[in-house]
C-alpha cells in the first residue's frame, strides 16, 4: 500500500510539473502574435548625429522581470560569438537580446568615422533598451570586452534604468591593459617571436600575413579563447568583423591597445556605479584578474567571479564555471538576495 502512495503522489507531482510546463513554453516563446513571426528578429530604428540606421537584435524568451542585453566585444565584431548564451539562458527562463551594435556586420554599415565614439554608442544602447520595454525593475547589460568599456560607460550615465551589470573580461583602464599585456602577457612568448612581431609593429606591417601568423597561436590560442578547435560561432564573428572600425577604436590587435580607446579610463568613476554589479576575470585573460577582482571593490555593490581555466573568453573556455556564475549573479539580484 505504501508503494502505490509513493507512486500516486509521483505521478501527482509529474503532472502538476507538466502542467505548469506547458503554461510557461507558450508564454515564454510569444512575441507578436498579430505580425508575421520572425524568430525574434527586429531591425531596431537608431537616430544618431548624421541620421538614422537600424541596429540587428533577436530577442529570446518572454520574461517582464528579467531582460539581458549582450553586448558583443571588438569594436565592431558580432554577436555571433556569444550564442553560447542560448541554451544556458533559455533553460532559466530569462528573455535576452543577441545584438550587433552600429557597424557591425548585420546592422546598418555607414561609414562616416564621427560616429565610433564610446559617447555615441551609449546612446545607441540606450534607444535598443526603450525599444525592447527594458527598464530599472527587469534590465541586465552584459558586456564582454569592448561590450565591457560599453557596459560600465552606460551604467555611469544610465544605471537608473538598470537592475543589474555584468563586466566580462573588461578592465576599466585602457593604459593598465595595454601594461598588462606589455609586462606580463609579452615576456610569457618566446622572445624571438615577440621580436617579430615587434618588429612588424614597428613598421607598422599589420596587414602582413605573418602577424595574424604569429599572434594566432602565440597570442590569441593562449589568451583569447582556449579551446583546441574554436566554436564556429567564433569563428563567424571573426569572418564577419568590420576591421576598418576595429582598427579606429581598438588597434590592429587584441595584443595591446593603440586606437582611439588609448586613454580610455573610467577606474576612478568605478565608485558611482550603485546597482548590483559582477565583475568577471579570468586566469589566462588578455585582461588582469586582478585588476578585474579590484574593480569588484570599487562600484558599490560588486561581486567578482574568477574563472580558473577561461581567457578572454571565458564564456566558452570555462563555460560551467563563466555561467554558473553569471545565472547565479542574475538570479540573486532578482530574488533580492544579492549582497
Amino acid at each position: 500500500m505504501r508503494y502505490i502512495s509513493i507512486l500516486v503522489l509521483t505521478l501527482l507531482i509529474t503532472s502538476c510539473k507538466n502542467e505548469n510546463q506547458a503554461k510557461i513554453l507558450p508564454a515564454y516563446f510569444t512575441y507578436n502574435q498579430d505580425k508575421v513571426e520572425s524568430a525574434g528578429v527586429k531591425m531596431i530604428p537608431i537616430k544618431t548625429p548624421i541620421g538614422e540606421f537600424k541596429v540587428w537584435t533577436k530577442r529570446f524568451g518572454n520574461n517582464p522581470k528579467i531582460k539581458v542585453l549582450l553586448l558583443h566585444g571588438g569594436p565592431a565584431m558580432t554577436h555571433e560569438y556569444m550564442e553560447c548564451f542560448e541554451t544556458f539562458f533559455q533553460r532559466e527562463g530569462f528573455e535576452f537580446y543577441e545584438y550587433d551594435q552600429l557597424g557591425s556586420y548585420y546592422s546598418d554599415q555607414p561609414k562616416d568615422s564621427s560616429l565610433w565614439t564610446t559617447e555615441r554608442f551609449v546612446e545607441e544602447v540606450e534607444q535598443v533598451r526603450k525599444a525592447i520595454n527594458a527598464d530599472k525593475e527587469n534590465f541586465y547589460v552584459l558586456g564582454n570586452s569592448w561590450g565591457g568599456i560599453l557596459a560600465m560607460e552606460y551604467a555611469l550615465k544610465y544605471q537608473q534604468n538598470m537592475k543589474g551589470l555584468l563586466v566580462s573580461n573588461m578592465m576599466a583602464s585602457a593604459p593598465e591593459y595595454g601594461k598588462y599585456a606589455d609586462e606580463v602577457l609579452a615576456k610569457q612568448m618566446k622572445p624571438e617571436v615577440l621580436a617579430e612581431i615587434r618588429a612588424l609593429e614597428a613598421k607598422k606591417d599589420f596587414n602582413n600575413p605573418r602577424y595574424m601568423e604569429l599572434l594566432i597561436p602565440n597570442f590569441y590560442k593562449e589568451h583569447l579563447c582556449r579551446l583546441e578547435e574554436w566554436p564556429d560561432g567564433l569563428n563567424r564573428a571573426s569572418k564577419h568583423a568590420n576591421g576598418e572600425i576595429y582598427t579606429l577604436m581598438q588597434g590592429p590587435s587584441e595584443f595591446g591597445i593603440s586606437g582611439r580607446l588609448a586613454k580610455w579610463d573610467i577606474k576612478n568613476r568605478l565608485h558611482e556605479i550603485t546597482i548590483p554589479t559582477l565583475m568577471i576575470g579570468a586566469k589566462y585573460d588578455t585582461m588582469d584578474p586582478k585588476a578585474m577582482e579590484e574593480q569588484s571593490k570599487l562600484v558599490k555593490k560588486g561581486r567578482y567571479l574568477y574563472c580558473p581555466n577561461g581567457s578572454h573568453l571565458a564564456m566558452w573556455d570555462d563555460q560551467k564555471v563563466f555561467m554558473d556564475g553569471v545565472i547565479q549573479f542574475i538570479h540573486d539580484v532578482d530574488d533580492k538576495k544579492f549582497n
